[in-house]
């Protein structure tokens, strides 16, 4: 390396893996820009600002700003389903869902509070709850008619997300554990009708 010249950020890593990495690092600011306390500070500015990149970067891997918010959506959506596809219990589930959406409160405002804000979430929000149902719908194996099933998996994604929103944002005032026991027995009472 010629003298004066320092070593670049990507050096090291293959030109083929760099876009999928500077992708990643945007997406993770954008978790934290999306999510942040009193409502999102999005801009395509404040992204490149938080990651040390260049709008060049940002356009590189999104059309747009909206198109950007939604990749972000999708990717606590996605972490959100995987967590809960993986749980063995109800308890678990709601374990493993505090655990990803109260202990990290940015994940849990995208997922939950920047709908609000963001109208282009409006349609990811759209698109992502009748995943959510489903998955409930297939845990709930103790129902037997798949109409009833549907209705009481489509009744607690309503709930829950009404619970979880308000401990977000502060208007529920339950201990952690308090919170857990409460959408467990929530889940467990709706199972067994």
């Amino acid at each position: 390396m010629p003298s004066g010249q320092r070593r670049g950020r990507w050096a090291g890593v293959p030109l083929q893996d760099r876009q999928a990495l500077r992708r990643d690092e945007l997406v993770t600011a954008g978790i934290g820009l999306l999510g942040s306390p009193g409502g999102p500070k999005l801009t395509v500015r404040a992204v490149c600002r938080a990651t040390g990149l260049t709008e060049r970067y940002f356009y590189e891997s999104f059309a747009d700003r909206d198109e950007y918010v939604a990749a972000v959506y999708d990717e606590v959506c996605t972490a959100a389903m995987a967590t809960l596809m993986e749980s063995e219990s109800p308890r678990d589930a709601v374990e493993r869902f505090v655990e990803l959406m109260v202990d990290d409160p940015l994940r849990g405002r995208v997922l939950l509070l920047a709908p609000e804000a963001e109208p282009v979430l409006a349609r990811s929000g759209a698109r992502w709850v009748p995943n959510f149902i489903d998955l409930l719908q297939h845990k709930l194996t103790r129902i037997t008619d798949p109409t009833r099933q549907a209705m009481v998996a489509t009744g607690l994604i309503g709930a829950l997300t009404a619970l979880f929103t308000a401990y977000l944002d502060g208007r529920l005032a339950a201990s952690r554990d308090q919170f857990i026991d409460h959408c467990v027995d929530l889940v467990f009472s709706a199972a067994a009708e």
